[in-house]
């Protein structure tokens, strides 16, 4: 798949607890820590001190063999229903992320969290570039990474959503 065609994935899970406690839990972001995965520790960036759109985050990101910070924006954060927000500028995104919450219609949650890689510039480009040739399993290889941290954070959510 061409990084054109704007690579994406979904990872879904079901949880026994309610959408509000669950949307709790994913839009704040200085619990990313908690979740595992590529990002280690998060703040909110010029006065903003939760999730609202258009309010910024700074995240912290341990993986591939090095070390990167990345700013976010909140793009949607509608109680109990979505938290999404784009890595970079909003119009032109190096990643796109989101949650999105719904009610089983017994008490708990299907939660999906959903990444769209692109259509800004990021790391991948990069490595692409430096062999295109291999674009195909370069993409792949990042996919198959962002499935198991993504798996992983659901699975540490779902754990905390369940407790108490």
């Amino acid at each position: 798949m061409p990084s054109s065609e704007l690579p994406a994935l979904e990872v879904c899970r079901c949880l026994a607890a309610p959408p509000g406690k669950v949307w709790a839990l994913v839009s704040d972001i200085t619990r990313v820590g908690d979740w595992g995965g590529e990002c280690v520790h998060a703040e909110w960036n010029d006065g903003a001190d939760g999730p609202g759109v258009g309010a910024r985050f700074r995240g912290h990101q341990v993986g591939q063999g090095r070390e990167w910070t990345s700013v976010s924006v909140v793009i949607e954060a509608q109680p109990g229903v979505s938290f999404a927000w784009a890595v970079g500028d909003p119009q032109f995104a190096s990643a796109t992320w989101r949650y999105q919450l719904a009610s089983d219609g017994l008490g708990g949650t299907i939660l999906r969290y959903r990444a769209v890689m692109g259509p800004g510039p990021s790391g991948l480009n990069d490595a692409i570039a430096k062999a295109p040739e291999r674009e195909d399993s370069i993409i792949a290889d990042r996919l198959n990474e962002h499935a198991r941290n993504m798996t992983a954070t659901l699975e540490a959510i779902k754990q905390a959503a369940e407790q108490g």
